[in-house]
């Protein structure tokens, strides 16, 4: 505004005929040649406009004023009149008041707009958000129904037929169709009695879950239906399922030779990524990945570890023997038991390490030459002889042989090669190793007089059944707590058969529950080395004297094997110890010897062959 003045008083004072009154301070006013700069739109939105545009407007109004001004003082259009400059800022002060107020005015009456135009959009906005909760409600509600209407139709799931059976088994199965209908039956069995057939029974609902699980998984439908009953119907989905994955790997550190730390940080810079396997172990590491092969690597040839699964940790924990005992372990190939029996005991006192196999002796040799093991005496003998042959042990190890129906993932091909047949034989085989382990021990012992019995199975059979046989046959033991912090119970009864209720010590360990290979074990105390009966309930701890003895308690007289009824699984037994020794045996049906050989009296009285013959091999 400054601007335009001053070029207005530029004029007046070069104009000649108002030169005489240039003294006067007067502004020379002259009628704008723009006619469009002198226009005012009352309809302009003074909100928006600049300080400039204001300005501009307040020059034009201004114009206008000094236009009036001239024709009252009777000039022609396009001639200067005189304005004072007292006039001019008097002008100017009202000019910006009534456009201030304009634009004020133009504001309120804007806002009000806006506002009146804003309570209507929201009223529109909540109108449509009003209809599309009721059309999300009607929605809802309708879907809910439809979904009430398909779970109905799916709840009453219809058994196949045997007819439909036959035809599916004529065809290779559809893994898809039978992984549907596992999930189904299961749905039906953990509700039965809601979304089961009543006419049916669960027992076919059962018999067919087994058959999908046993061509599911790849199980005979004799192992299938064995494990299955061990635990309830959803544990057993993820016992099968847990089967079908590798346990971690995992490593011990040899404390002979090093520690835990030490060999951490030299394989972590060897690219391994490891950690400790658990707060219940102080030796032992979990491998997840390595960049090196975890068993060539140079702490490995040096002896600072020994690959072992985590499961193989826990009867040797449980055995807890002590510095200078004498103990005997049974069954010791390859020797990663023997090997941590050793590092607890720091090389002191005596271990015998037996296995009754020539091909696994080796891999015990050599990885007590690894290890550093000084104490270790190895032994080929039948576990069956030991009480014979050596006696007075401390403690004994008992990892008996079986079925490893706990290391499937390990080794699938038990899924199919197990018949009812060996597990008969193996379990009457586990009976006579742990009476021979019973009977190893010396009772007065002053720091033992333990015996830890476990296997590599879950099967009942092999674990709480041998165990309660022992109990039975030597009533000189009592079961005690393994000092294992984790694990689960064993069965006290199961299908019927009751077993002696100091059973609740041993434990067991599950794949799908502790991540480790499936593992059994259980703990005695042998208080006599004798046979009579102990005063009091001493087998559970208590020492309470009772009565009545257990129904299952056989009298002190009857605690024997019985060889008439044993004598074909002793003879079989003696026909697998002369084949392993290099010895083949051949039969006569005529009773006399073949001319391959001879039995000498001494073979025969030994091994009591009646009408066998010795066949020597070159």
């Amino acid at each position: 505004m400054t601007s335009l003045l001053n070029k207005k008083r530029k004029r007046q004072l070069h104009n000649p005929r108002f030169a005489k009154d240039a003294k006067d301070d007067t502004i020379p006013v002259k009628e704008s040649e723009s006619p469009k700069k002198r226009r005012y739109d009352e309809d302009l939105d003074f909100n928006e406009m600049s300080i400039n545009e204001i300005d501009s407007t307040i020059c034009i109004r201004a114009e206008d004023f000094y236009q009036e001004r001239s024709k009252e003082d009777g000039l022609s259009k396009g001639t200067i009149s005189y304005v004072s400059t007292e006039e001019t800022k008097n002008l100017f002060t009202k000019m910006s008041e009534e456009v201030m107020h304009n634009t004020s005015d133009h504001s309120e009456n804007s806002e009000t707009n806006d506002s009146s135009s804003s309570e209507n959009d929201q009223l529109d906005m909540e109108e449509k958000s009003a209809k599309l909760d009721r059309k999300k409600t009607r929605d809802s509600e309708l879907a809910e129904a439809e979904l009430k209407t398909n779970i109905m139709e799916v709840e009453k799931y219809v058994l196949p037929s045997g007819q439909e059976i036959e035809k599916q088994n004529l065809v290779a199965p559809d893994l898809q169709i039978t992984q549907q209908r596992i999930s189904d039956i299961l749905r039906v069995l953990n509700n039965f009695k809601q979304l089961g057939d009543q006419e049916r029974g669960r027992a076919e609902y059962v018999d067919q879950l087994i058959k999908d699980i046993a061509v599911y998984y790849g199980y005979s439908e004799f192992l299938a239906e064995k494990l299955f009953h061990l635990f309830s119907v959803s544990e057993a989905i993820e016992f099968f399922e847990a089967n079908e994955v590798a346990r971690p790997v995992t490593i011990r550190t040899n404390t002979l030779r090093t520690r835990r730390r030490d060999l951490a940080q030299a394989l972590i810079n060897r690219g391994v990524n490891l950690e400790p396997v658990g707060k219940w172990s102080k030796v032992g590491l979990t491998v997840f990945d390595s960049s090196v092969p975890i068993g060539a690597t140079p702490e490995y040839l040096a002896g600072h570890y020994m690959l072992q699964t985590a499961s193989s940790f826990l009867p040797v924990m449980a055995l807890a023997p002590q510095e200078n005992e004498r103990i005997l372990d049974m069954a010791s190939a390859p020797g990663g038991k023997t090997t941590y029996i050793a590092a607890l005991m720091k090389n002191t006192g005596m271990i015998f390490s037996n296995d009754s196999s020539k091909d696994r002796i080796k891999a015990l040799v050599a990885n007590i030459h690894r290890l550093g093991v000084k104490n270790a005496v190895v032994s080929i003998y039948d576990g069956r002889e030991f009480p014979s042959v050596m006696g007075g042990f401390d403690r004994v190890l008992l990892d008996a042989p079986c079925s490893g129906t706990g290391i499937i993932s390990k080794d699938p091909s038990i899924k199919i090669n197990k018949l009812s047949k060996d597990f008969i034989q193996l379990s009457h085989l586990q009976k006579e190793l742990i009476l021979a382990a019973i009977d190893s021990v010396d009772a007065k012992s002053a720091t033992g007089g333990y015996i830890v019995y476990s296997t590599c199975s879950v099967t009942i059979e092999e674990n709480e059944a041998v165990v309660n046989y022992a109990l039975r046959k030597r009533p000189n033991i009592k079961l005690v707590s393994t000092g294992l912090e984790f694990g689960v119970e064993g069965f006290t009864k199961f299908r019927g058969t009751i077993f002696h209720p100091s059973l609740n010590l041993t434990r067991r360990f599950y794949p799908h529950v502790h991540n480790m290979d499936g593992f059994f074990i259980s703990k005695f105390k042998k208080f006599s080395n004798t046979l009579s009966k102990m005063e009091g309930d001493e087998r559970t701890g208590h020492d309470e004297t009772i009565n009545n003895p257990p129904k299952h308690q056989l009298p002190e007289q009857d605690i024997k094997f019985d060889d008439d009824e044993d004598k074909k699984y002793l003879e079989d037994a003696r026909m697998r110890l002369l084949k392993k020794k290099g010895i083949k045996v051949s039969g006569n049906k005529r009773g006399k010897a073949s001319h391959s050989g001879e039995i000498t009296k001494d073979l025969k009285q030994k091994y009591q062959l009646p009408r066998k013959t010795i066949k020597r091999r070159p």
